[in-house]
C-alpha cells in the first residue's frame, strides 16, 4: 500500500542509530545537544531545542510566553489540530483566520481586519502562521503586522523544512521569533516522533529548555550537586539521543530529499496540466515550494463521483489518499466551545470539500507517480 507521505531511511541513519544505542547515554547526552547545533547552523537560529514532538513545540512556546485566559492568539482553520490546541492548552482563544486560495495560507488582511476591532486588538498577543504543505506565508505582511500590534510571530513550519523565502532558506528565523519543526516520519526530515523550537532569544531558549524537563533547574548549589528545583510546572518533552542521532544523519540529507520531492513535483505537474477539473499547487515567484505534501483542488459538482468514491478508487489500486486538513473549527470539541461557523471561512470550505493530497516523498519512484496521474485522469477528466 502506498500512502501519500512516507519516511526514507538508508544505512547510514540506522549505522547512527546503533553507535548511539552502543553508547553510554542514550537520553539527555551529547547527540541531543549535536543535533541542536547542527539545526541552528543549518536553519539561521541562535538556539535550537529539541522536543519530542511539534506539538511539544508549539505547546512550551505557549508556555513560556505565558498566555492566560482572555488572551487571543490568531491561526488558520486549515492545519493540524496542535496549532490551536497549544493556545487552548492555556486557557486562551484561538481566533481563525480564512486562508487565501491561492498557496492556502492565513491571509494577513484578514488578522488586519479583526485587529481593527478595539475588544481584539487590546487582547490579541500573537499570531501562529502554518506554511501549509511547504509553501511560505507572506512573511513580510505577517512581520508588518506583528511590529504594527506588539505581536509574537510564530512560524508553524513543519510542512516547510527546507522551503525558501525570497531565496533564503534561513526566511523562517529571519522574520520569526519562534519556528517551529517536526520530525514526525512523514515530513521532510523524520526523527520518528520528534520536534524542534528554534528561536534567538537566549532567554525562551532556557525557559523551553527548562520546561521540556518537568521544569526543573539543576545544578543551583554547588556545594550540593544533588539539588534541584521545580520553580515553574513543567512537563517531560525531551527528545531522546536516540531520535537524535536519526536527525543528524537526516538533515545531512535534506537537500537530496528536497530535490526528489521537487522532481516530484514537477512531474505531477506536467503530466496533470491537461486536467479540466483538477486545481494544482501555485507557487509564488519568490518561494521554493518544500513539497511536504502535494495538495490538489477537484472541483467535485463537475465530475461524476464524489470524494469518497474517488478514495475508494485509489485504495482499491493500494493508493492511500488524505485529505489536509477537515478545518478545526468542524471538529466538535471546537463546535462546543466557540460555536465557529462555517460560513465565516468560504475559503476554507472551499479547499476542504476540493482538496486530496496525493502522494509526494523523496522515495516515490515514477511509475507510482504515473500510476496516480492515469487513475486521476480516468476519473476525473
Amino acid at each position: 500500500m502506498i500512502n501519500y507521505g512516507k519516511h526514507s531511511i538508508d544505512k547510514l541513519d540506522e549505522k547512527a542509530v546503533i553507535k548511539t544505542l552502543r553508547s553510554k547515554n542514550i537520553t539527555q547526552g551529547s547527540e541531543i545537544l549535536r543535533f541542536e547545533k547542527n539545526l541552528s547552523k543549518f536553519f539561521g537560529s541562535k538556539y535550537a531545542s529539541v522536543l519530542s514532538s511539534g506539538t511539544a513545540g508549539l505547546h512550551l512556546t505557549a508556555k513560556a510566553l505565558n498566555w492566560k485566559r482572555g488572551d487571543i492568539v490568531f491561526c488558520s482553520p486549515i492545519t493540524f489540530l496542535a496549532s490551536s490546541n497549544s493556545i487552548i492548552y492555556q486557557d486562551s482563544t484561538p481566533i481563525f483566520i480564512d486562508i487565501n486560495l491561492e498557496n492556502y495560507n492565513i491571509d494577513p488582511n484578514l488578522i488586519e481586519a479583526k485587529l481593527k476591532k478595539k475588544n481584539i486588538k487590546k487582547s490579541a498577543k500573537a499570531i501562529i502562521a502554518t506554511d501549509f504543505a511547504g509553501h511560505p506565508c507572506d512573511w513580510e505582511a505577517l512581520k508588518y503586522l506583528s511590529k504594527k500590534y506588539n505581536l509574537k510571530l510564530i512560524n508553524d513550519n513543519c510542512h516547510a523544512i527546507g522551503a525558501e523565502f525570497k531565496n533564503n532558506l534561513k526566511y523562517a528565523q529571519k522574520y520569526a521569533d519562534f519556528v517551529i519543526h517536526s520530525y514526525h516520519a512523514v515530513k521532510n526530515i523524520t526523527t520518528g516522533e520528534g520536534g524542534a523550537v528554534l528561536t534567538n532569544s537566549k532567554y525562551y531558549k532556557n525557559k523551553i529548555d527548562e520546561l521540556k524537563s518537568h521544569g526543573v533547574i539543576k545544578n543551583i548549589d554547588k556545594t550540593s550537586p544533588w539539588k534541584y528545583e521545580m520553580i515553574n510546572l513543567g512537563l517531560n518533552y525531551r527528545m531522546t539521543d536516540i531520535q537524535a542521532s536519526l536527525g543528524i544523519s537526516q538533515l545531512k540529507k535534506l537537500n537530496k530529499f528536497l530535490k526528489k520531492r521537487r522532481d516530484t513535483a514537477d512531474l505531477y505537474n506536467i503530466l496533470l496540466s491537461d486536467m479540466n477539473y483538477c486545481k494544482l499547487p501555485t507557487i509564488k515567484n519568490n518561494v521554493k515550494h518544500a513539497y511536504h505534501l502535494f495538495p490538489i483542488l477537484i472541483d467535485f459538482n463537475k465530475i461524476n463521483i464524489n470524494k469518497s468514491q474517488l478514495f475508494k478508487i485509489f485504495k482499491k489500486n493500494n493508493i492511500n489518499l488524505q485529505v489536509h486538513y477537515i478545518p478545526i473549527y468542524r471538529q466538535p470539541y471546537y463546535k462546543k466551545m466557540f460555536k465557529y461557523s462555517p460560513k465565516d471561512f468560504p475559503n476554507s470550505e472551499k479547499f476542504y470539500n476540493q482538496e486530496v493530497s496525493i502522494p509526494i516523498f523523496s522515495d516515490i519512484n515514477k511509475s507510482t507517480i504515473h500510476k496516480v496521474v492515469r487513475i486521476l485522469k480516468k476519473y476525473i477528466q
